[in-house]
């Protein structure tokens, strides 16, 4: 029994590289994104921008704290302030 492979032709032989460059192209491109995130990663967690970089300013606090009239739902819903 012969161990040799037989003989290709040329349009195998071509797609067989277009496919192993294919294949190292996309592991390339995966670990490129994997050291990307790593790098993103380490950064560490992500903090909301100052209201000043939006073009925001302060909410002003009205003078009974929470704001709002007694009995008011809109003021009962509302977080509390800090």
């Amino acid at each position: 029994m012969s161990d040799t492979l037989p003989p290709q032709a040329p349009g195998q032989r071509r797609g067989r590289w277009v496919a192993i460059v294919t294949g190292a192209i996309s592991v390339l491109v995966g670990l490129l994104y994997l050291l990307l995130i790593v790098v993103l990663d380490s950064r560490g967690p992500l903090q909301p921008p100052p209201p000043e970089a939006l073009g925001l300013s302060a909410a002003p606090v009205a003078a009974g704290g929470a704001g709002g009239a007694a009995g008011d739902p809109a003021a009962a819903a509302a977080p509390p302030p800090g």
